[in-house]
């Protein structure tokens, strides 16, 4: 199963006996899963939803807070919708229950987004919109940078009446347009999780939470071994380029480069894998990091400044073609 699957599964399972919160539930399943049509001049509420517990679900609420009997009905897939849905209508009563749970005003005009009672109810009401409207057409990703629960919204005015509850439930959603669709949007992935668990889905919050910081584990031991990884290719690219370099001061120098100097290049040239601070305790007598490195670097500028004398190449035209960097 996907994660949107297990996370609708568990929310089907919910079960909050408050009639306002059993109200705001099912008002925002029929305000995000379909909503208000006209048949045969007649006002009809319909759903669409994605699975046979789902509609059942909403068919009995319908039932039992309004006494309204719903009509069931298996639409076939089409398109590119795989599976089919299934629709739940009110045709006979439509208006009368659209006017009930608010998704029609007293003018008989259509209300865009939530009625002003669900959107400012207490705690419960504003978890029972979230948990319906993603019940309605929500969807949940992998954790990683892509990370998102998302829910497709009718209206511009529905997603921000959804952001507005989700901010009083302390959910940092944001109103996105995507492909010219209007959807709610929660990406950080705390707010994911806190999301999850106001909606009543504790469990899979749970479980994604692990994955997610198992994930973040893995990624920042990458990072590491790919940090160690590209140290090491530098340092073994400086030296290459170091060695080229002292190989071509001596030969430029020949006979004319100080003992002490050449000393200093024979020692780099022994050992080509060791630190400045290694060569140092090579040497005889030892010296400091910092004294071998300011005698290679005097050898490396005779060199450098004998061959800008005689016309011919420095010390630099000695390192391998990708190491000049």
């Amino acid at each position: 199963m996907s994660l949107t699957a297990d996370v609708k599964a568990e929310l089907a399972t919910v079960r909050d006996p408050r009639p306002t919160a059993r109200v705001a539930e099912l008002t925002a399943i029929l305000r995000f899963s379909g909503g208000l049509h006209s048949i045969a001049g007649r006002v009809a509420v319909e759903a669409e939803l994605e699975s046979d517990i789902l509609a059942r679900r909403a068919a009995r609420e319908i039932m039992e807070i309004y006494g309204v009997r719903p009509e069931l009905v298996h639409v076939q897939a089409s398109g590119g919708r795989a599976g089919g849905h299934f629709a739940v209508r009110v045709i006979e009563g439509g208006e009368t229950l659209a006017r009930q749970t608010g998704l029609l005003d007293q003018r008989r005009r259509p209300v865009r987004g939530l009625p002003n009672r669900l959107t400012t109810g207490s705690r419960g009401d504003l978890a029972a919109i979230w948990r319906g409207a993603f019940l309605a057409s929500g969807a949940l990703s992998d954790p990683g940078r892509s990370a998102a629960l998302e829910i497709s919204c009718p209206s511009p005015e529905a997603a921000m009446a959804l952001v507005g509850a989700g901010h009083r439930l302390g959910i940092a959603a944001k109103a996105r347009e995507v492909r010219g669709a209007p959807r709610v949007v929660v990406r950080d992935g705390e707010a994911i999780r806190a999301a999850l668990a106001e909606m009543g889905a504790v469990r899979t919050a749970r479980a994604w939470e692990e994955l997610r910081q198992r994930r973040e584990v893995r990624a920042g031991v990458n990072r590491l071994v790919n940090f160690d990884d590209a140290n090491l290719r530098r340092s073994a690219q400086a030296a290459v380029a170091a060695c080229a370099r002292v190989e071509r001061a001596l030969e430029i120098l020949g006979e004319d480069v100080p003992e002490h100097l050449r000393q200093a290049g024979d020692l780099r040239l022994a050992h080509r894998d060791a630190s400045l601070d290694e060569l140092g305790h090579h040497a005889d007598p030892p010296m400091t990091k910092d004294a071998v490195a300011g005698r290679i670097r005097r050898l490396l500028a005779m060199a450098d400044k004998k061959a800008a004398a005689e016309g011919i190449p420095d010390t630099e035209s000695a390192v391998p073609a990708g190491l000049d960097d």
